[in-house]
């Protein structure tokens, strides 16, 4: 974007956007995170395997690991991190996954964390995802020289 309060990035080294969107969006003193998933740069997924018999295995755990630490890497790349955000989405396929992201959740923050919403979806955009987070970080632009 043409201003210092308002720009966008598609990160380097993350998975590609499945469509026209970035990975970040500041502004002013916001950071708005895409939805983001368990899904590596080489277009495989943390947390999800095939079987012989083509069943998929799918770890709630291992995949909001991913998504977190996806979350974080996309943060950092723009000099913040999970201690400035304020405010996390998320959506589960299953409900019955919640125990498993929510203990994960708990290692990464506490009740001084973000505000928190999590809601159960009919589907993400791929079966091998059971979660996505999108997020909101408060990190001051520095004063201007």
């Amino acid at each position: 974007m043409s201003n210092a309060t308002t720009s966008s990035a598609v990160v380097a080294g993350r998975a590609t956007p499945r469509g026209k969107f970035p990975h970040v969006k500041r502004a002013g003193d916001l950071l708005f995170v895409s939805g983001t998933s368990s899904r590596r740069p080489d277009n495989s997924f943390a947390g999800a395997t095939v079987d012989a018999m083509g069943v998929l295995q799918a770890d709630i755990r291992a995949q909001t690991r991913a998504v977190i630490e996806n979350i974080r890497a996309i943060l950092q790349s723009v000099d913040a991190d999970l201690s400035d955000l304020v405010e996390i989405s998320t959506y589960l396929v299953d409900m019955g996954d919640f125990q498993g992201y929510n203990e994960v959740y708990a290692e990464y923050f506490d009740h001084s964390g973000p505000a928190r919403t999590t809601v159960a979806v009919h589907q993400l955009p791929h079966p091998m995802l059971r979660i996505e987070i999108k997020a909101v970080a408060y990190k001051p632009l520095p004063p201007s020289a």
